[in-house]
């Protein structure tokens, strides 16, 4: 009898997720991914908290909102008291500008899904990690308080802030991580790649690099340079004439990658992925990625890891030998399957029916 029979066989759980519904890209679509793996394991509920991060507006996110519908699960907003035998409270940095989360939890087993690194390159807080969580604690009411990092670089920050802080006892933290479950319908890579390189992400500053490194990344010599997302840079009038600057939303994600062969992603020097979910599509879609060593440490040699320098030798050896690519290629998908929804399932299997997974 595997787990989920067991769970299914016995009586099943009362399960209720705490999410900032309104969060875009990720985090959202990690959430709604996860809905529907975790509505097989019991009954389950979803609160949404109003944050002063969003204000009153209750738009939904778009991935989120069909999620629910599809599910039929109503969403609770602001619920003075939640009661379950597990809950999952997802991305506490929601509460970074609130003073006290009204809402009181109790449960056997509190479990908060640290989306956002504790702390940024240098050691500076990402977020007000403290305020949130001494928000959390004081309104709730529990066996077990877990902090469950999504990635190898999310779980260093957080384990690197635990070390400096008081509060470090009031809080576990998993041995493995809570990974975004990631789309795994493949792409077969293009027959002969060409040097058409691109990136796309959200278009905060922080997910950019500096305008020299973008330069070695995407030269005038390359063949084309597709960068989605570029809001910033065409509102400040950042231009060249070999790159193609696109707002977020101009193109689909499926047409941006129908437009290049090598996925070159690097962010700001003072922000760095949590997990980067960016890479996982990139991946899916058959391309070739490159990125810095924090951000590739997540999915082994399923990325080639390198600094905005090395670009243009990496990207001319593989055009140069497409058998290469394809190699990589292949490499960078068998790692996608570590993020499917059947691995999470297992995962999740293990949570709810076994006392594991965490670091005494």
């Amino acid at each position: 009898m595997t787990a989920l029979e067991a769970i299914n066989c016995s009586v099943r759980p009362k399960i209720a997720y705490i999410i900032e519904p309104r969060f875009s890209g990720g985090t959202s679509a990690a959430v709604a991914a996860e809905l529907r793996v975790a509505v097989d394991f019991g009954t389950l509920e979803v609160h949404a908290i109003t944050s002063r991060t969003f204000g009153e507006n209750q738009s939904v996110a778009p991935a989120l909102r069909q999620v629910l519908d599809e599910l039929h699960i109503p969403l609770i907003w602001d619920a003075p008291r939640i009661s379950a035998d597990y809950v999952i409270l997802h991305n506490p940095s929601f509460l970074k500008f609130n003073e006290v989360l009204s809402t009181k939890i109790f449960a056997r087993d509190l479990i908060v899904v640290t989306h956002e690194n504790f702390l940024r390159p240098g050691g500076e807080e990402g977020f007000d990690v403290s305020g949130c969580l001494n928000q959390i604690e004081a309104s709730s009411f529990v066996l077990r308080r877990t902090l469950a990092p999504i990635s190898p670089h999310n779980r260093k920050t957080v384990n690197d802030w635990l070390d400096s802080s008081r509060v470090a006892r009031q809080w576990r933290v998993r041995d493995t991580d809570w990974f975004n479950i990631c789309h795994t319908d493949v792409s077969s890579p293009c027959e002969k790649p060409q040097d058409r390189r691109g990136r796309h992400s959200r278009p905060g500053f922080e997910k950019f690099p500096s305008l020299s490194n973008l330069d070695m990344c995407f030269p005038e010599h390359s063949q084309s340079n597709v960068i989605l997302g570029a809001d910033a840079m065409l509102n400040a009038g950042v231009l060249r004439a070999h790159w193609t600057l696109l707002p977020f939303d101009a193109i689909s994600v499926d047409e941006f990658f129908g437009m290049i062969d090598f996925y070159v992603y690097f962010t700001a020097p003072t922000w760095q992925e949590s997990f980067g979910r960016v890479v996982t599509e990139a991946l899916a879609a058959g391309k070739v990625v490159l990125t810095n060593p924090e951000t590739g440490a997540n999915f082994g040699d399923g990325v080639l890891t390198c600094h905005p320098g090395d670009v243009d030798r990496v990207i001319s050896d593989l055009v140069a030998d497409p058998q290469r690519y394809h190699e990589q290629v292949s490499r960078s998908q068998k790692v996608l399957e570590r993020y499917s929804a059947e691995s999470f399932r297992a995962m999740l299997s293990n949570v709810l029916t076994a006392d594991s997974g965490v670091m005494k």
